[in-house]
């Protein structure tokens, strides 16, 4: 009887893909601080560059491991960028009202330049 209610727990819980693996539906972004972003593959992938270091068939082993270090982007540039992706995927091709992406001033530069390298 008992066994009964665990097994309705277990269809009643949520199941999240990993990063690990080439079928991964997450991967890990970290900045040059060391804090590490998980975000949907999906998402990530509106980054062109990231898209060509996922793709790659063995040119980075970014493609392996679904991490990505980022020598050049703090986490406080890469927080944003993780948060533009989610954005970008939820606005694109909607036709509800875009609402403005906010930032603030003292990041503008930096974040610039990341989305130059991202091509994002």
């Amino acid at each position: 009887m008992s066994g009964d209610n665990m097994d309705d727990k277990k269809e009643d819980e949520k199941v999240y893909g990993g990063c690990q693996g080439p079928e991964a539906m997450y991967v890990k972004l970290i900045s040059s601080d060391g804090h590490e972003f998980v975000v949907k593959k999906e998402h990530a992938l509106t980054s062109g560059t990231i898209k060509a270091m996922m793709s790659g068939p063995g040119q980075f082993s970014e493609n392996e491991t679904n991490q990505i270090h980022f020598r050049e982007i703090p986490s406080h540039v890469l927080q944003k960028v993780c948060m533009y992706f989610t954005y970008k995927v939820r606005y694109t091709n909607s036709s509800t009202e875009i609402p403005e992406f906010p930032i603030a001033p003292q990041v503008a530069l930096e974040l610039l330049m990341a989305a130059n390298f991202l091509d994002c």
